[in-house]
């Protein structure tokens, strides 16, 4: 039996009644009023989880009562019924937050599903607001907000995952939150009281990440005054995070290997092994699956870290949820200062396609508040090539081309291989027009993309992209980068 509670408004009593009977049959709680003014009191002292009325009740119309409602509890979904059966007052409905609109003339089943469907919708909202509870009380949850459909299995995945101590892969462009999908896995595991230990495996030299993974004897390595445990000690009865683990050395692959499969561990130069738990969590923008297959990542490491795949989605496929985060990051980064986001800056900001996903948006709302005048942020404190229109950035002017060439190199490419060229020319191209945005300042791009300058050099280096120094400096921290875009990447 179902036993949400349901408010129903509508101005002609037998209606009412009619609704309320179909509506217990399937075992919902039903109240039901004719007054728009009772309505709202409804509203406030019994906090329904649906409200099913009509759009032009007594009193104010089915909008303001609407509007009335989300001011109560935002995340109320409400179904409109009207007598005008037409395509202009469905869209009318939903544009003012409707989730769903019912013709005068519905059918008994037509409003079962319609209502089931609500219900299925306010779960899971529901359950999104109770696990981001839980996970922003160990930490900063943000970037994980969402509402999107995309989100909501994400967020289901994380609840899943989190209850087993299975190994996890987490995948998932640049920038898209797979540190704080990895942190949300161990807030919520029973490993939640151990330590959390995080291991970038791009940005060490091999001698010097085989010391931080696994630790070291005293003399084993330059430098080494005194022994010092590794990461994968450290992280004993809890969660080691290996980000971008697709860059990590061949020969340590086999070592990883061997480790997880027996669990002792031993540190470089010693002979003593040392027993470790640890709940691996791993994360990159690879396609380890096809990497595995072609040989440039041991097939029997990925099995044993692709236990659980996690798959991040990009934000420009997270329908509605670029607006709910740029708000989130407005008060986070407003201050108080500043109150709202206009409507054409929210508009430029929904159509722009985020090639540094939600990282690239929260630098842009800093720095949109940074630069704003008054009580918000308006258009044009927002970088030109937002404001603009453009895709992707400063180069958006080639897409054209870009896209052509891109195609005529990628057919006949099996759907891996093609996965795999397209996501070479998207980094390719983002790096290329995130160093142009900023003038050619290293150090500044690498920030944006939440990376730091030896990873960002290396990634340049990695797809041929040229850069010279700007006035004369010698291996400084400003270059301009040499005309590069996704085309010249394909030519290669």
């Amino acid at each position: 039996m179902n036993s949400a509670r349901v408010l129903i408004v509508d101005d002609e009593p037998d209606m009412g009644d009619n609704l309320t009977r179909i509506l217990r049959r399937e075992g919902y709680r039903c109240s039901s009023t004719t007054e728009a003014r009772k309505a709202v009191e409804l509203l406030q002292a019994q906090r329904p989880d649906l409200l099913l009325t009509d759009l032009n009740p007594p009193e104010t119309g089915g909008r303001e009562l609407l509007g009335q409602a989300h001011g109560i509890d935002p995340a109320l979904p409400v179904i409109m019924i009207t007598a005008v059966s037409t395509i202009e007052s469905a869209v009318t409905a939903v544009k003012h937050g409707a989730f769903d609109y019912l013709p005068r003339d519905f059918s008994a089943d037509q409003l079962r599903v319609s209502v089931a469907r609500a219900l299925r919708e306010r779960t899971l909202q529901v359950e999104n607001r109770n696990l981001r509870a839980r996970l922003e009380a160990t930490f900063r949850f943000e970037a994980l907000l969402g509402r999107s459909a995309a989100m909501a299995r994400v967020f289901e995945l994380v609840r899943k995952a989190a209850r087993s101590d299975a190994s996890i892969l987490v995948t998932g462009e640049s920038g898209t939150g797979k540190e704080l999908v990895a942190r949300a896995v161990h807030a919520n595991s029973p490993r939640a009281a151990g330590p959390f230990v995080p291991v970038d495996c791009a940005s060490l030299p091999e001698p010097l990440l085989e010391s931080e993974l696994f630790g070291h004897e005293k003399g084993a390595v330059t430098g080494a005054v005194r022994a010092r445990p590794g990461s994968m000690e450290s992280a004993h009865r809890g969660t080691l995070f290996l980000d971008e683990v697709g860059e990590l050395p061949r020969g340590l692959q086999a070592r990883l290997v061997r480790t997880l499969q027996e669990r002792p561990a031993r540190r470089v130069g010693g002979h003593a092994l040392v027993d470790v738990d640890v709940r691996v969590v791993a994360a990159t923008t690879r396609d380890l699956r096809a990497a595995a297959a072609k040989r440039d990542f041991r097939g029997d490491l990925f099995y044993r870290i692709d236990v659980i795949g996690i798959e991040l989605p990009p934000l420009r496929e997270r329908e509605g949820d670029v607006r709910l985060l740029a708000h989130a990051f407005l008060e986070r980064f407003g201050r108080g200062r500043l109150r709202a986001i206009d409507d054409d800056a929210l508009a430029a900001l929904e159509r722009y396609r985020w090639p540094g996903n939600v990282r690239e948006l929260q630098n842009m709302i800093e720095r949109a508040c940074a630069l704003a005048d008054g009580d918000r942020v308006r258009r044009g404190d927002l970088p030109d090539y937002v404001v603009d229109g453009a895709s992707a950035g400063p180069g958006a002017a080639e897409d054209g081309a870009i896209t052509a060439a891109a195609r005529a190199a990628g057919k006949g490419l099996a759907l891996k291989d093609a996965r795999e060229h397209w996501m070479s020319v998207l980094e390719a191209s983002y790096l290329g027009d995130l160093l142009a945005g900023h003038e050619g300042n290293i150090s500044a791009a690498a920030k944006t993309a939440g990376i730091d300058r030896k990873t960002f050099h290396r990634l340049l280096n990695k797809h041929r992209l040229k850069s010279r120094p700007r006035g004369g400096r010698q291996g400084g921290e400003t270059a301009t980068a040499a005309p590069v875009s996704a085309r010249d990447v394909i030519r290669r």
